[in-house]
């Protein structure tokens, strides 16, 4: 017995249907395994290894293809092998898509590309939400929902250029690794959603404009080269007052395009923003500084005062930490424990390599 799938659906009307669809799959699971007392073996029409080729030497030419025949809500790990080769898609991975992994041949060949940014009409009239604009939200090059899910070997760009905010990769899901990836746009490059979210990014070259790395997850960057375009803003952590991590730099290194010379490492989007860069490379783009208190929000006023961001051994000529704003702070070493992928995330068993 299968578990139901939409694979032909409309976006408006997978989502329309999306909480039956989950409850389905949940009963369906449950009853088979009152009856037979197991769970039942993986069945053969969803295999464990697909592979995308534009050519249509694999099982599908198109990601979404792919993405669309994994079995709904599946406990095993499904991975879809990407060749080479410029995918020009706006790709939905479902909140009942769990446990897939996308592999690319490598980030530099194998590439996923869309143009949609704030303010374009949205193709074949409204989005899922009936809205006949994008919105950051939907401007997105690749939404990832589903719990699970890693990301390997692939760039992933919103070439919509500076026309406002376009999202290249929009996270909402739990327990999703990005590994070896370049994530390209403009401003809002990277959009980290929901606080439940956990999401960390290891090897990847990010840049943007303004706040390209935005949103409420806790998220934490390992060994990440991020790169700004413009004079503007790194950062623009979400984070809400129960959480006790935002954004978490490891090992990073800061640059920037010729020409700026003036970029700040965050600015809070939220009262309660948490951002700490830890041992960061800064080149000299980098403001004395440092951080920007979003002086103007009149929904959220005098962010400085409950904002959290912090530095513990920043290198490089941007890393004046005698200059940083009052508000920020320093670590000392003995408050480097808490820094740790377990304390961060809770368990680390979902990050394949540490």
């Amino acid at each position: 017995m299968s578990t139901f799938s939409l694979p032909k659906l409309s976006l408006a009307e997978q989502v329309k249907l999306r909480p039956f669809m989950i409850n389905l799959s949940f009963l369906t699971a449950f009853f088979l395994f009152m009856k037979t007392g197991s769970v039942i073996a993986q069945d053969p029409r969803y295999p464990k290894e697909i592979t995308v080729d534009q050519s249509g030497a694999g099982n599908y030419k198109t990601i979404q293809e792919a993405v669309n025949s994994v079995r709904d809500l599946g406990h095993e790990r499904v991975k879809i092998h990407i060749k080479k080769g410029v995918y020009k898609e706006k790709i939905w991975i479902p909140s009942w898509k769990t446990n897939i992994t996308l592999i690319g041949e490598s980030a530099e060949s194998t590439i996923i590309t869309n143009n949609d940014h704030t303010g374009k009409p949205v193709k074949g009239g409204t989005d899922a939400l009936g809205l006949a604009k994008h919105s950051t939200y939907s401007s997105y090059t690749l939404l990832v929902q589903g719990n699970g899910v890693i990301i390997e070997n692939l760039t992933i760009e919103n070439t919509a250029g500076r026309v406002g905010q376009a999202v290249a990769l929009h996270v909402e899901g739990d327990r999703v690794v990005v590994r070896n990836c370049r994530l390209l746009s403009n401003q809002d490059t990277l959009y980290t959603a929901t606080e439940n979210s956990r999401q960390y990014y290891e090897n990847c070259y990010i840049e943007g404009t303004t706040d390209f790395i935005f949103g409420e997850a806790t998220a934490v960057f390992q060994n990440c080269h991020i790169n700004s375009l413009t004079n503007s803003f790194i950062t623009a952590a979400g984070t809400r007052p129960d959480q006790k991590f935002g954004y978490v730099f490891f090992d990073c290194r800061l640059t920037a395009a010729p020409g700026v010379e003036k970029v700040y490492l965050g600015r809070p989007w939220r009262p309660y923003a948490k951002t700490v860069f830890i041992r960061t490379e800064m080149g000299s783009h980098i403001v004395p500084e440092g951080w920007n208190p979003w002086k103007g929000d009149l929904m959220f006023p005098d962010k400085e005062k409950t904002a959290f961001y912090a530095e513990y051994k920043s290198t490089g000529p941007g890393a004046l930490k005698q200059s940083r704003v009052s508000w920020s702070k320093q670590l000392k070493k003995s408050e480097m424990k808490r820094y740790t992928l377990k304390e961060i995330f809770g368990s680390t068993g979902w990050i394949s390599g540490v």
